[in-house]
């Protein structure tokens, strides 16, 4: 009878064991799903910033190209 039991508590422990190892397996993967989601959105936020960056220049670019442009015009026609 003493044999069934401990054999038993070791089935148990056993189990227990298992059970917690897949809590903590799944726990990990949700860490590192969470992790991988922050740095896909850091990314994101970067490349935009960059992005907005390019755009504001090109806008400065194309307003500085059209002001001398307009000028050459203005001074060739009255000049």
């Amino acid at each position: 009878m003493r044999m069934r039991q401990s054999i038993a508590e070791i089935e148990d422990a056993f189990f227990e064991e298992i059970e917690e190892d897949r809590e903590r397996r799944e726990l990990l993967r949700r860490r590192a799903e969470r992790r991988e989601l922050k740095r896909q959105a850091d990314r994101r936020h970067r490349h935009g910033s960059m992005r907005f960056f390019l755009l504001v220049l090109v806008l400065l670019g194309t307003a500085v190209v059209v002001t001398i442009a307009m000028f050459q015009t203005l001074y060739y026609l009255l000049g």
